[in-house]
This record gives C-alpha cells, structure tokens and sequence, in this order.
C-alpha cells in the first residue's frame, strides 16, 4: 500500500485560546480537488485523510458532515481507499482536553456514526500517534491542556488509547472486517553516558505504553507501578488486558529524523539524527506485538539542493525494503504529508506561518522533486510487490467494491471470527 496524507492535526495552545488547523494552513478546505488530483497524479491509491474533528463533531449526539460527505464521496469516486484518521492531536472545544475522562467514551459514540454513514471505509487510524499526543499534550506542556507532569501524561494516555480502542470496537460492529491501522511514533533513546543509562532504559520502556495498552500486552513491572503511582487504577488495567483487538490490527509507525534521542545524565533529551533507522527499531516494535507492519510517516526537508528528500525518501524505502526480505510482514509505506505543511519547525507551538518544505507538492500544488521520485517508486515497484507473497496480502475491499458478493462473504466469515473472539475472550 503506497500511501500520502492529508495533514487534519488540530492541537490548540495558548490555553486552549489558539487552534493550530493544519488543514486551513496548506489550504486544504479550499483546494481539496486539487489536493486529490495531486493525489492520483503520482499514482497513489491510499490516502490518510479524515474530516475535521472540531468542526464535524458539534456536541454529544450532533455533527456537520457537509465536508466529510463531499471530500469523502470524491475520495470514493476516484478509487482512492481512505485510511480514515478520526482524532489527530486535538478535540473540539467543548471537549476541553484529554484530561477529560468523559472524551473515551463520547468518542466511540462519533466513531460508531461515522462508521454508519460511511460504510464503505474499511481502513481506519481512530486516533494519530496516542504516544506523541499524550506526551506533547501532557507532558512537555505545548499542546491542548499543556500539562507537565508524570499524572497528566497518564491520565491523558489512558484516555486517548481507551477512546481508541472504544472506537475499535464500535467500529467492528458496523463493519467486521474493519482493519486498524495505529499511526504511531518509533522512538528509542540512546544513554549518552553511563550516568544516563538508567534514565534512557525507562524512557524506552515508556515509549511502549500506549501500544502495550492499545494491544492488551501486560506492561513490565517498573512501568506497571509508574501507571500505579501516577494514577491509572487496576480496574483501567485490566480493562485493556480484557479489551485485546491487535488481531484486527496493522501496526503503522512512524519515523523522522528526529525519533531517536540522545539522553544525558541530568536528564534532559536531544535529537540524536538517525542511529539505529528506521528498520532497526521497527524490529523491535514487531518482535514485542507480532502484528503487521506498515510504515505510516516520513519526510524530510527539501534542502538547497532539492535531493535531500529524495535520498530520504529512498533510504527509508530501503530500510521498508530491508524489513520484508527478513521476513517481517511489511505492508505499506507513506510519504507524508501530500503537500507542504506549516510551523512544524516549533512543532505547532507558534502560529509563525512558517512553510516547512516537506510535501510531495509545495503549497502551490507544484510537485517536488521528491514527488517526482515517489512516483517513479511507485511506478517501479508496485507490481512487482505483490508477486512476491499472496500471503502479505492485506484482505482489502476497495470503495467500488463495497456490498458486493466477495465483499458480503469477507463481513460475514469476519462477523463470524469477532463473534468466536468474544467467546475465546470469555473463557479466558
């Protein structure tokens, strides 16, 4: 699966005072029929994409579908398959924050209607990278309700993968053979001395927790008793224990230059650039949860010469390469975003309408070199894939092919194993 995105992040800062709409920067709610042109032209047939969430979910029980309906039904008459992203970094104001321990459950209630309205989306990443969140949102202090402590980075963590996986379930009702895709941050943290070894050892086992608790995987003891100490209680643990949907599961992670970090020994973190890479520690993400993968986010800035991107570009797929031909079922790779984004260099934390050159197209929708060389990957390599294993084929129904015959049997022998699940789940 060759796939861009559509950038739909909404943080607020500033107290809540300013929202930072990633769709309004690059123009998106303007030039969204420009924006799937630009999509088909590079021969692209999955997008990440997802309505507006501050704009669409209006209040408990009321919502605005005029975007999702016109964007999604072009999406769908054009043959792109959607991996619908329902929450990326923000709630609508009259959800406050993720402290709220209301959002879980109000948020399963929208994912149950957008699923009814649109039922022919199969893909889904119901919440963007539940980690990055949590921890710029509650832990840094930069986002929605800019928390600092280990308690506010709990309790927005347990919230956000609790809504994620209510809305996993909400959504397998309405469609069995839904397939999740968790769009999450590969992070690892390197000890810049020995004084730092202890600290970059928590710190890796901490970057686990939102998929530890998303997959239902019992968390080591340390960080069992820091969830403890900072407020998540045994019935919240046991919930996730008892709520396991990985086999419904494609892990999708994310990779920047930026994810790896050097720890020093007073504790505090830089960027390290690329160490281990990409493949590395995607390894050891699959060797913990055992799901497929699917390399969900990359980019880099187009530098002085124009290549920087591209050489990024074919690294990352080099090291996606690397990952199938040792044998880790690797389904997908993503450039992303489709077009240039903005203020990323202070990580949405200023409204500086600075552009950050990282799209397959710039903000005039004229193609980047790297767009060029997407693809040309593209072109090159996307018949010759899928001869290589019709066993890492991912069971996908395109729109078009939503409701009829193949499709009918696929929902019911998938209806069937959720319902064999349950009773598997009951015994034990």
């Amino acid at each position: 699966m060759f796939a861009t995105g559509i950038e739909n992040s909404i943080p607020t800062i500033k107290n809540g005072t300013v929202r930072i709409d990633q769709m309004t920067a690059s123009d998106h709610y303007r030039r969204w029929r420009e924006d799937f042109d630009c999509v088909q032209e590079i021969g692209i047939t999955f997008l990440r994409y997802g309505p507006p969430l501050h704009t669409t979910w209006l209040a408990p029980g009321r919502y605005d579908w005029e975007f999702a309906d016109i964007t999604l039904a072009d999406i769908k008459r054009r043959e792109i398959t959607p991996i619908i992203d329902l929450c990326h970094f923000g709630v609508p104001d009259w959800i406050g924050n993720f402290q709220n321990a209301d959002f879980p459950a109000l948020f399963a209630v929208y994912a149950a209607a957008f699923a009814e309205r649109y039922p022919w989306v199969q893909l889904y990443t119901p919440v963007n990278e539940m980690f990055i969140c949590a921890v710029f949102s509650a832990k840094y202090g930069w986002w929605n309700e800019q928390g600092t402590t280990d308690k506010t980075f709990v309790t927005a963590l347990k919230h956000i993968v609790k809504a994620n996986v209510l809305a996993m379930t909400e959504i397998l009702k309405r469609r069995a053979d839904a397939i999740f895709i968790q769009s999450e941050s590969s992070e690892y943290f390197h000890a810049d001395s020995p004084a730092a070894i202890g600290m970059a050892e928590v710190m890796n086992s901490r970057r686990f927790l939102s998929l530890d608790l998303n997959y239902g995987r019992r968390v080591d003891s340390e960080m069992y008793e820091y969830l403890m100490d900072n407020g998540l209680t045994r019935e919240e643990y046991h919930f996730f224990l008892s709520n396991r949907l990985k086999q419904h599961c494609i892990l999708g992670n994310d990779y920047y230059m930026t994810n790896e970090h050097r720890v020093f020994a007073d504790g505090h973190t830089e960027a390290s650039g690329e160490v281990f890479g990409y493949s590395e520690i995607t390894r050891q993400y699959h060797n913990r949860y055992r799901v497929p993968i699917m390399h969900t986010e990359t980019n880099l800035r187009e530098g002085p010469t124009g290549q920087e991107a591209v050489q990024w570009l074919w690294k990352e797929w080099a090291n996606v390469l690397r990952l199938r031909n040792v044998g880790i079922p690797t389904v997908g790779f993503t450039w992303y975003s489709l077009t240039d984004q903005m203020d990323w260099d202070s990580a949405l934390r200023e409204p500086a309408g600075h552009v950050h050159p990282v799209g397959l197209y710039d903000l005039n929708r004229q193609i980047r070199p790297v767009g060029r060389c997407y693809k040309t990957l593209i072109a090159d390599w996307g018949k010759v894939l899928p001869t290589q294993s019709v066993c890492l084929a991912v069971p996908l129904v395109l729109p078009s092919e939503y409701g009829d015959k193949t499709h009918r049997r696929q929902h019911v022998e998938a209806r069937e194993v959720r319902e064999a699940e349950k009773v598997h789940d009951e015994i034990s």
